[in-house]
């Protein structure tokens, strides 16, 4: 019975180091130099000396944000005098603006719980890949549904009106031309937090790689597999920036996925359409069934990746982040 126990024990042991989450790591609890800034708040509650007080204090050490906030966003210039300043008044006065304002305010009167949740994907972050830069500031602003996420060589800015939700009054205004159904609908809170990391992730961490299909379906799924170790309890469909339902129609259909790129030679296709169709952004993924969501490639790019790291669990992702896609994809299990 003595030994029964001890190989019992020790089959134990095996197993649970073959089948252990690489990403469940208990990161170092530090304190991470990241400053928040409610750049919206300011602009919507100072005055206009206010305002340039502030903007000149900040103007050196950010002055990359100051500038997309005022001249790409607003596109009133970036220069601070009396006509920017004027730009910015005339802005806020607006009807529609001085509504969406009054909307971000009312979804977005702490940010506290956001500030913990992206300080903390952070702090996964830096597990992996110490080394790497992380963000000096991050601040909130009103892009005009410019983009989500903004990331420049050292901070960040969130467009907190395109996580408003696609039931609020102000979003359903947005002409249908440029902010078709599809898109309004996944402007969605639940996404903010690994919109901030996988922004940086994709800006700071993983090269460009615009060599063929292949090359891009395996960085995209290194830029979500990086995402959710950023975030390892977080449900797979958000790491993905997919829907419940969206996810399981890629589950079910992952094999019909490869079958399809297999079939019609896409994996190493250099044909910007061929990529397009199943890396973009999309009501759903041009060539596939009309029910299938958008960035099927994006999809199966992380799946092999989470194949990879299935066969060689020790594999640190420092090291993975080096990894050529062939490499990767040459165990592929399906």
């Amino acid at each position: 019975m003595k030994w029964i126990n001890i190989f019992l024990i020790s089959l134990s042991i095996i197993v649970n180091s073959c089948t252990k989450n690489p990403l469940d790591v208990v990161p170092q609890n530090k304190k991470l130099p990241i400053s928040f800034i409610r750049l919206d708040s300011i602009i919507r509650n100072s005055n206009k000396e206010e305002i340039k007080k502030f903007l000149f204090k900040i103007q050196i050490k950010h002055q990359e944000i100051i500038q997309y906030q005022l001249q790409y966003c607003l596109g009133i210039g970036s220069i601070i005098d009396s006509s920017t300043l004027n730009g910015i008044e005339l802005f806020k006065k607006d009807p529609y603006i001085s509504r969406l304002e009054n909307v971000i305010q009312k979804n977005f009167s702490s940010l506290n719980e956001i500030q913990k949740k992206v300080k903390n994907g952070f702090l996964y972050l830096n597990y992996h890949f110490p080394e790497s830069s992380l963000p000096q500031s991050i601040f909130f602003i009103n892009s005009f549904f410019s983009s989500n996420v903004y990331v420049g060589e050292k901070d960040i800015a969130i467009g907190l009106e395109r996580y408003l939700g696609p039931n609020e009054q102000v979003i359903k205004e947005l002409p249908s031309k440029e902010f078709h159904s599809w898109i309004k609908n996944r402007m969605l809170r639940i996404y903010l937090e690994r919109d901030v990391l996988s922004a940086w992730i994709l800006t700071h961490l993983v090269k460009e790689d615009n060599e063929h299909f292949a090359s891009q379906m395996i960085r995209w799924g290194k830029i979500h597999y990086f995402t959710e170790a950023s975030f390892p309890a977080m449900e797979k469909e958000l790491i993905l920036r997919y829907t419940k339902e969206q996810f399981v129609w890629c589950e079910k259909n992952e094999k019909e996925i490869w079958k399809h790129l297999v079939k019609y030679n896409l994996l190493f296709s250099k044909n910007v359409r061929d990529i397009s169709n199943f890396m973009n952004d999309a009501p759903f993924t041009s060539g596939l069934d009309k029910n299938s969501p958008d960035r099927v490639g994006q999809y199966l790019g992380w799946k092999i990746i989470h194949s990879f790291m299935k066969q060689h669990p020790k594999t640190p992702l420092k090291k993975l982040l080096k990894l050529p896609f062939n490499e990767i994809m040459k165990n592929y299990e399906q």
